[in-house]
């Protein structure tokens, strides 16, 4: 089955908690799509956007939400710290770890129209990977917006990542910029292990990355055990999905409402041959897990605009054993179709995306991989309406 338009496939997400339930209660698992994919299509891409600095000076730069004031809202991944645990605790392994932590993460919010940055909460958890992974610090990995108040997705704590006493979690932050946690998402991670943990880059507190609110709940996708959590206000968590169990280690990422569902974006290992691998999947709220979509390379962000969907590519031009190519970075459309089409283009290692007023898309840049970590900035591009 090759999904052939975007109407279609809309159709298809809004009856698939049916047609994947009949599955599921027969076979006792999730079921992954096994039919043929759509490869990404870079023919006739005229124009490719090129996108124009909002604002600079940010730290490692991830997840970007809009408030109810209109500000964009950045998590950021800090400077790391010096703090070590080797010895007390397990420790992610090398090259990545081990991490070394710190508390030097924030949350920044944009005025897009002056570019004038406002930090909202500081001191937040924060870590760096050993130099021979690259040196990437990471705080807090996305916000959201749920009933206005504002929550935070904390990825850089945990004895694991060089901060002893500490848990990453989900954390609401008030008008003063207090961080409080309402759940400990190292403890949830440790106690309810997925089917098919990858024992090379084993992160015992985990590595978020996403946070999306919807209706009365927030839903986090962690990449490197591999599946996707419900969160709500007062504390309680349940795993929606357990991604490892069906596809193994595809190191989910960008998470992205749709049509009462989610979409699903994977980063996807980066062994030789995983050229193209990456792809889209729906997400059901009842933990049905579906591919619709394939040639994709290191999707870090999803987003839904005017009933079309995009994907973000935080690097094109990765060819293991190399290191991922700089300003590769692209975000791709998925046509009426079924091919993929590249609408911006130029991007240094993007991570998170959204759209705000008049067709602006706004992008998360240089969130890692820089020679400093102050490189980071917030982008932005008005994508052509187009008309559906």
């Amino acid at each position: 089955m090759k999904i052939r338009t975007v109407r279609a496939l809309r159709f298809w997400a809004s009856v698939c908690a049916f047609s994947l339930a009949g599955i599921t209660a027969s076979s006792g698992a999730q079921t992954g799509y096994s039919g043929s994919v759509v490869p990404l299509d870079l023919s006739d891409v005229t124009p490719v956007l090129t996108p124009t600095v909002v604002a600079t000076g940010l730290e490692n730069p991830r997840g970007i939400k809009f408030g109810p004031d209109w500000r964009l809202y950045v998590a950021e991944g800090g400077l790391g710290g010096s703090t070590s645990t080797v010895g007390r605790c397990p420790q992610v392994p090398p090259p990545i770890g081990p991490y070394l932590g710190g508390f030097t993460g924030r949350i920044s919010a944009v005025n897009v129209a002056t570019g004038a940055r406002t930090t909202i909460a500081a001191n937040l958890p924060s870590d760096i990977t050993a130099a021979a992974g690259g040196a990437d610090a990471s705080s807090v990995a996305d916000v959201a917006f749920l009933q206005g108040t504002l929550y935070a997705l904390i990825v850089g704590a945990g004895c694991s990542h060089g901060l002893a006493g500490t848990y990453n979690s989900v954390d609401r932050i008030s008008t003063s910029g207090t961080a409080t946690p309402i759940v400990n998402l190292s403890r949830f991670i440790k106690m309810h292990p997925v089917v098919h943990p990858n024992p090379g880059d084993f992160e015992p507190d985990g590595s978020w990355y996403s946070l999306v609110a919807a209706d009365d709940a927030l839903y986090a996708v962690e990449p490197n055990h591999g599946e996707v959590d419900v969160v709500k206000p007062d504390g309680g968590i349940h795993r929606i999905v357990d991604v490892s169990a069906t596809q193994g280690h595809i190191v989910p990422t960008g998470l992205a409402s749709f049509v009462g569902q989610f979409l699903l974006g994977n980063l996807n290992t980066f062994a030789p041959g995983s050229q193209d691998k990456a792809g889209l999947f729906i997400v059901t709220k009842w933990g049905q897990l579906l591919q619709i979509a394939s040639g994709l390379n290191a999707v870090t962000g999803v987003a839904v605009h005017h009933g079309r969907i995009y994907a973000l590519e935080s690097f094109t031009g990765y060819f293991a054993p190399a290191p991922p190519v700089a300003n590769s970075g692209t975000v791709v459309r998925l046509e009426n179709d079924g091919s993929w089409r590249k609408i911006v283009g130029g991007l240094s290692f993007p991570t998170a995306m959204t759209f705000g007023e008049h067709n602006m898309l706004y992008i998360s840049n240089k969130g890692f991989g820089q020679p400093t970590n102050t490189a980071g900035e917030i982008v932005r591009v008005q994508i052509p309406d187009t008309g559906d």
